[in-house]
């Protein structure tokens, strides 16, 4: 089974620039080169951060790019977001009980579970008794491997800023998944911009890029998040019985 993974667009309104860029046309690059070299993919999950500042305008341009893509969006938010301003473009999105931006669903390689970290008016993520028992939920009711999907990373990555902004509940989420950690197959985390992998507490995690802008690769940098340029991408990952590979596809 193949799926591509997008995350944080930072769309803004029309007529308006993000970092000198056009985040707008950036995503239509992506999906335009989606369309023409993975129409065969089976879904698209998208980790987060649709829009820069929450504007209604950024969730409409985003709504209309996205709909050209030729396969399903499974779609959570993230820190730039708006939950409200996301609803009302986004009133099919599949929601659970407090109006959270999450969801389960199961495919022939497991269930994918796409988790809601958003926290209003704050940059770093976290996850309400609610989430918490609505995962535990989602884990319960089935005995198959798990898709973790969610815009923040439990873990820290070496980036200062980044990792001050990270999921600041990781020990309660991981409370809730140590039962279930040996059918964890793969964490899907956005917010950091930056193809990455590795493991957090022996589950295989990946991230890709920004469609816009990324985030340098500056260990030293500690009080803001250095902003660079590289080509844009997004995720290609084949899945099977007997791996996961996650390829970055890099766009010209």
């Amino acid at each position: 089974m193949k799926i591509i993974h997008l995350s944080d667009l930072h769309l803004v309104a029309p007529g308006d620039t993000l970092h000198g860029l056009d985040p707008r046309e950036r995503l239509r690059r992506c999906v335009a080169h989606i369309r023409a070299f993975h129409a065969d993919a089976a879904f698209v999950v998208l980790t987060g951060d649709l829009t820069h500042g929450g504007e209604p305008a950024g969730y409409e341009a985003a709504h209309a790019i996205l709909a050209d893509l030729p396969m399903p969006l499974h779609v959570t938010i993230g820190n730039h977001d708006s939950r409200a301003a996301f609803h009302a473009a986004f009133p099919h999105a599949p929601v659970s009980e407090g109006g959270f931006v999450q969801e389960a669903f199961d495919t022939p390689e497991g269930r994918f579970i796409i988790l809601d970290t958003h926290e209003p008016g704050r940059a770093e993520g976290g996850l309400c008794d609610r989430r918490l028992a609505w995962l535990e939920r989602q884990l319960t009711s089935s005995s198959g491997p798990v898709l973790l999907c969610l815009h923040h990373p439990p873990f820290r990555v070496g980036l200062g800023r980044m990792d001050r902004i990270r999921l600041l509940d990781a020990d309660p989420l991981l409370a809730v998944l140590r039962p279930h950690l040996g059918r964890i197959r793969h964490l899907f985390v956005g917010h950091l911009h930056r193809a990455l992998a590795g493991s957090w507490h022996g589950v295989p995690f990946s991230g890709v890029r920004g469609t816009n802008h990324q985030i340098a690769l500056d260990f030293v940098t500690q009080d803001v998040a250095p902003v660079s340029f590289e080509a844009l991408g997004y995720g290609v990952v084949l899945i099977s019985p007997e791996a996961i590979v996650a390829h970055l596809e890099e766009l010209p």
